[in-house]
């Protein structure tokens, strides 16, 4: 099943008087259960591809279709209701609330969505029981490590069960070993028929995905990288 369809994606920003193209005719399909990963250095335009792919930003042309809807000319309320409904997000920086316990920073979305109280609860401890966090459900954010806090953000972007996963440098805040079990949790999460699709600069991240992406000057490659890209470890 096709989950998302690119076409053509371009995407400029204004720099004085003259438009700064930062993607450049994107086409990038989709479908359900891809694991893949988008390499590219520092000013490359996969942050602003990604934050196309999750309905943060819009293109200035082409197409983007998600499970076969056109997003054209939506406006923001829309695409708040489609990141709600179908886009998970994990981030290198977590971004959990500190006066919350792990449930509570899961459950959060599902309030959002208005779902009721126990069921919200329900989710939201069955979720962290499935990346290995049953134990911690009631520890704040500064009782837990950097793996266990994006063990929690994981689970708070799964428990509303989106169409996909979007993970932006989900392990460039960990140590190697916390950065593989986070790994493991992707890798489990795709062979359950998750879609998942990583901004990543490590070679070794990105391999453990099943296909990479290279993306440079706002180009996207498949497979191998261009001729010329060198692996950037910043950001």
């Amino acid at each position: 099943m096709e989950i998302l369809k690119l076409t053509d994606i371009c995407k400029d920003y204004q720099q004085g008087k003259e438009p700064l193209r930062v993607l450049k005719n994107i086409n990038l399909t989709v479908h359900q259960g891809d694991y893949l990963a988008i390499m590219g250095p520092s000013g490359s335009g996969k942050t602003t591809l990604m934050n196309l792919i999750g309905c943060l930003d819009v293109p200035t042309s082409g197409t983007y279709e998600l499970e076969g809807k056109n997003l054209k000319d939506l406006n923001d309320d829309q695409l708040a209701d489609i990141r709600n409904q179908h886009i998970g997000f994990v981030f290198q920086s977590f971004h959990l609330l500190p006066k919350m316990d792990a449930l509570q920073n899961v459950a959060l979305p599902l309030l959002y969505a208005g779902v009721p109280l126990k069921e919200r609860l329900q989710r939201a401890e069955e979720a962290l029981k499935a990346v290995g966090l049953e134990e911690r459900m009631h520890f704040l954010p500064n009782q837990l490590s950097g793996g266990q806090c994006q063990r929690v953000a994981i689970a708070r972007a799964m428990v509303g069960k989106p169409t996909m996963l979007l993970a932006d440098e989900p392990t460039g805040a960990l140590d190697t070993k916390s950065g593989n079990q986070i790994m493991e949790i992707f890798r489990q999460l795709s062979n359950d028929g998750m879609t998942i699709i990583m901004i990543t600069h490590e070679l070794s991240i990105a391999q453990c995905a099943d296909k990479i992406y290279h993306i440079l000057d706002g180009e996207l490659f498949t497979d191998e990288a261009p001729s010329g890209e060198v692996d950037s470890h910043e950001e």
